[in-house]
């Protein structure tokens, strides 16, 4: 990694943890905290490459600029898939994407990795916590189950009953753990 690539971890830091305390106090995330990344993302990748590279050529720029692009929508892709079926809100999934603009490919699904498995830990605790793992548990058996069975045999879920976690803190411990392992590789 070169000098310059630590602003993008900590722009990555900045907007994960914005959303995170949006997240936090309102459940929902505003547009702008990914939209800006997602727009100025693969901009500044381009630019840093044009301007900051001994030899640049403008089709290590394009390189640049593609790998942010490419990082949105490899970042983007399993996210939508979820919000698609419910699993995920839509805010997370921008999310995601604008960490992929500012990572690229790599460094974003690293972030996007991380942010994933905490959650996996945290969501059981915190569910267990709020007293609601006996019936997330039960839900989550129906929703497999229903996998399996033929339309007219599958049993509905309550919406009332489904438990809702909030992603963004995840999202933001993803990013910190990202930038906290890779510090060494950064700062050389």
């Amino acid at each position: 990694m070169e000098i310059w690539d630590i602003w993008f971890v900590v722009a990555a830091l900045i907007v994960a943890g914005t959303a995170a305390v949006y997240d936090a106090r309102t459940g929902h995330i505003p547009d702008l905290v990914s939209y800006v990344p997602l727009v100025l993302g693969p901009i500044a990748h381009a630019l840093v490459a044009w301007k900051l590279t001994p030899n640049a050529t403008f089709g290590l720029a394009a390189m640049e600029g593609g790998l942010s692009l490419a990082g949105i929508l490899i970042c983007a892709f399993m996210p939508v898939l979820m919000f698609r079926k419910n699993a995920l809100g839509g805010g997370d999934v921008k999310v995601f994407a604008a960490l992929g603009a500012l990572g690229q490919v790599s460094l974003g699904l690293e972030m996007e990795l991380y942010a994933f498995v905490l959650a996996a830990v945290i969501a059981p605790a915190r569910i267990a916590y709020d007293g609601n793992l006996k019936r997330t548990l039960r839900n989550s058996a129906t929703l497999f189950m229903n996998a399996f069975l033929p339309a007219e045999r599958r049993k509905a879920i309550d919406a009332e009953s489904v438990t809702w976690f909030r992603l963004g803190p995840c999202i933001f411990l993803g990013v910190l753990l990202t930038a906290l392992l890779r510090y060494d590789e950064i700062l050389k």
